[in-house]
């Protein structure tokens, strides 16, 4: 799972009677268990609550599907320059976005052609990542004439806090990214321009 680390790591026989169901229908689903989550069970309680707020936080709603919360999440996790987090999430927005836009949003967003909203979300993204005691809340106000509604916007912000706190847990715990991320999603085509989508 990673190198030299001074954390346990536990694999799919350690893990707590009462998360067994939810590791089995993970497995069932994606056909494998991400090393993150292996990493982080040896703390079932934190695990389990990080887990609940992370199913909030990427729950799709009009405003923001799931194509934009897995942007999001790459955008961050490439600033922060986090592998485990910048490849997992790769692998679950080409499947979104085609490979070729998801791989562009990884390198440089500038470069991926999204539309006027979408690209209004990945720079308040990037500044509150990188520069965060520079925002102030008028920074938001791209968002708003993108058509982001407060809720959606508070979204953002939020999502944007949740990867810089698991791409800290990844980069510190040294998880690696399971193989099937990096091969996975490869051949998806990209997706037709329209709203929210790219140019």
């Amino acid at each position: 799972m990673n190198g030299h680390t001074v954390f346990s790591q536990p694999s799919e026989d350690d893990v707590p009677d009462a998360l067994r169901p939810l590791f089995e229908k993970i497995r069932a689903l994606a056909g494998f268990v991400p090393n993150a989550f292996l990493g982080y069970v040896r703390r079932p309680d934190r695990f389990s609550a990080w887990l609940a707020h992370y199913q909030l936080v990427v729950t799709p709603t009009g405003e923001l599907d799931t194509a934009d919360r897995e942007m999001i999440a790459v955008v961050v996790s490439g600033l922060n320059r986090c592998t485990y987090c910048a490849v997992s999430h790769g692998y679950a927005l080409r499947a979104q976005v085609g490979a070729v836009t998801a791989d562009r949003i990884a390198i440089n967003w500038r470069h991926a052609g999204l539309d006027a909203r979408r690209a209004a979300i990945c720079a308040y993204v990037e500044k509150l990542t990188l520069h965060p005691g520079e925002v102030t809340p008028a920074d938001a106000y791209p968002l708003v004439d993108a058509g982001l509604s407060g809720d959606a916007i508070a979204d953002v912000v939020e999502l944007t806090a949740m990867y810089a706190f698991t791409n800290r847990m990844s980069l510190a715990s040294g998880f690696v990214p399971n193989p099937e991320y990096h091969s996975g999603n490869r051949d998806v085509a990209p997706v037709p321009a329209g709203p929210g989508r790219p140019a």
